[in-house]
């Protein structure tokens, strides 16, 4: 499982990959298959979704960033993405039709929440495209799916987790040669010692970007 790091790509740089990038990366190249031009919404402006949308836009896609915190957004529209929409009791499948003139081609739901799989399914066009990343873990029971919409319009439901080793390079060239730029969705670094005092937060989205822990940094 050892990946070659290019000269080009930097500790931090690599680092960032982890389950968030490269998850991203096999769910909009290798599921997806995300092409110039196509319409793509992402669901959720966290590690893996602001992945997604700066991975749409180095595809040549048009994005839609969704999410209900404003400083995700702002980090959203800076990695690429076209439109933001802030999931505050909004229509986003309306929304996103009104954007793209009838639904985008692929939709990618990055949170794992029944409300976000249906937004992310309804906001597609005929057709389309829709990868499923976030988890959906059923602790309230199986999440329900809107099934009449995936059959009566032809909808494609693809799931997607992680990547293997043997798909980092095609990756790792682009980011070397500078198409594909991880570390700019590091918002800040801190040491060890502080790592623990962040935990009890980890549930709540008080923070835009990834968080990269140097073990060399101290305070």
């Amino acid at each position: 499982n050892l990946v070659a790091l290019p000269d080009e790509v930097d500790f931090a740089t690599a680092a960032s990959l982890g389950c968030r990038f490269a998850t991203a990366f096999r769910a909009l190249v290798g599921r997806a298959q995300v092409r110039e031009d196509e319409w793509v919404t992402v669901i959720g402006a966290g590690g893996v979704g602001l992945s997604a949308v700066m991975i749409a836009k180095a595809r040549g896609a048009r994005v839609i960033a969704v999410d209900r915190n404003p400083e995700a957004l702002a980090v959203a529209k800076e990695a690429g993405a076209a439109h933001t929409l802030l999931a505050d009791g909004t229509d986003i499948p309306a929304a996103v039709a009104a954007l793209t003139g009838g639904g985008s081609h692929v939709s990618v739901d990055a949170v794992g929440s029944e409300q976000t799989l249906a937004d992310a399914i309804l906001g597609l066009r005929r057709r389309g495209r829709h990868v499923q990343i976030g988890l959906l873990p059923p602790i309230d029971g199986h999440p329900r799916v809107p099934m009449e919409r995936v059959i009566g319009w032809e909808l494609d439901l693809l799931g997607s987790h992680g990547m293997a080793a043997v798909d980092y390079p095609a990756m790792m060239d682009l980011i070397a040669a500078g198409l594909l730029a991880p570390q700019r969705l590091i918002e800040r670094t801190i040491g060890l010692d502080e790592a623990a005092a962040l935990l009890p937060g980890f549930d709540r989205a008080t923070v835009a970007g990834m968080t990269m822990i140097d073990p060399q940094r101290v305070g």
